[in-house]
Parts: C-alpha cells; sequence; structure tokens
C-alpha cells in the first residue's frame, strides 16, 4: 500500500470514529435533557403492566371463588357462606343460581325480585317464569310484547290456553294464529288449535 492509500484509509477511520463520538454525544445531551420524563414513562409503563398482572390475578381469584362457591351451593343448597361469596365475587352467576332456586321452588317473589337482573336472559325469563306462575295474563301479554322475548311463543300458547278455560275460543284463536310458523311452539299451538278449540 502506498502512503497516499494509507493516509485514505487513516482519514475514513477518523472520520467514522468522530461520527460515532458525535453520535454519542448526541445521545448523551439527549438523554440529560429529557431525563426526568424518560424515567416517568418507564416508571410508567412499570406501573402499568404491576397494575394490569395485579388486576388480572385479583379477577382470576374472584373467578375461582364464585366457582368454589357455586360448587358447594350445588352439593348444598342451604349454605350461606357459600351464597354470600358467590354474591359478592360474581353477581351475574348469582342471580343465575336465585333464578334456578326461584323456578324450582315456583317462588313468584324471587322471580319478581330478578326481573332487573343483569345478566343474561335472567331478568327475561324471570319476567316470563313469574307471570306463568301467578297465571298474570296482563303480565303475560306485557311479555310477548317485549323485544326479543324468549319465551314468546310459550307464553302465547299459555294465553291461549287461559283464554280456552274461560272459553273465549276467539282470542284462543287470535293467540295461536300469532305463533310463526318457524316455532317450535307452532304445532303445538296448531295442535291445540285442532283438538281443542275447533
Amino acid at each position: 500500500m502506498s502512503l497516499k492509500e494509507n493516509m485514505e484509509a487513516l482519514k475514513e477511520e477518523l472520520n467514522s470514529e468522530e461520527k460515532f463520538f458525535e453520535s454519542a454525544v448526541r445521545t448523551e445531551r439527549f438523554i440529560k435533557r429529557y431525563q426526568k420524563p424518560l424515567m416517568a414513562g418507564v416508571a410508567a409503563l412499570l406501573l402499568f403492566a404491576g397494575g394490569a398482572i395485579a388486576y388480572q390475578a385479583y379477577a382470576n381469584s374472584k373467578i375461582e371463588s364464585s366457582n368454589v362457591a357455586f360448587n358447594t351451593l350445588q352439593s348444598n343448597p342451604t349454605d350461606a357462606q357459600a351464597l354470600k361469596i358467590l354474591k359478592n365475587d360474581n353477581p351475574k352467576l348469582y342471580d343465575l343460581w336465585m333464578l334456578s332456586q326461584a323456578i324450582g321452588k315456583n317462588d313468584a317473589a324471587a322471580l319478581e325480585a330478578l326481573k332487573h337482573s343483569d345478566a343474561l336472559g335472567v331478568a327475561d325469563i324471570a319476567a316470563y317464569e313469574a307471570a306463568a306462575i301467578k297465571k298474570d295474563k296482563g303480565a303475560l301479554e306485557g311479555y310477548t310484547k317485549m323485544q326479543g322475548a324468549l319465551y314468546k311463543d310459550l307464553a302465547l300458547v299459555e294465553l291461549a290456553v287461559m283464554a280456552l278455560q274461560q272459553g273465549n275460543v276467539e282470542e284462543a284463536h287470535k293467540k295461536i294464529a300469532l305463533i310463526p310458523e318457524d316455532s317450535p311452539m307452532y304445532s303445538v299451538g296448531r295442535s291445540l288449535s285442532h283438538y281443542g278449540i275447533k
């Protein structure tokens, strides 16, 4: 290698080292300038991650304790402590448990209390069951007019039966006519119409 080539290589090496040191100085200045916000950001990120992990552990603990309480209630429905735990840890599952107990005991008062439940389907089923147990024609009528009522067609059949028991054949036919053909209760309505109210 010639002296000129050596000098060129040395210049390039010095330039690259100079650029490296310049970059290091800029990074150091940036870190010194924004040290507190960077540390606060890292601390906030760590706190958020820790909080998320703690919350997930807490939620899993509540789910586990409510499952244990529910299993206890299935083997011993009178266990007041398990009922209390279930109510505190999982109110929706508690409402579902209370619904099953109220239906099993034909407890219209308990069903009335569940009409405002947030648990999926509980309020709907409780409204129907309470009206059916009390044989409340007005409540059944109101239920059939509810948007998305789960037991609408069954309520229509019940209303038709009530009308028949009162001797009102025309009203019974009207109720049965409201049952759609794709409903599982359609064949029951047709049978009732054919055999019961010609």
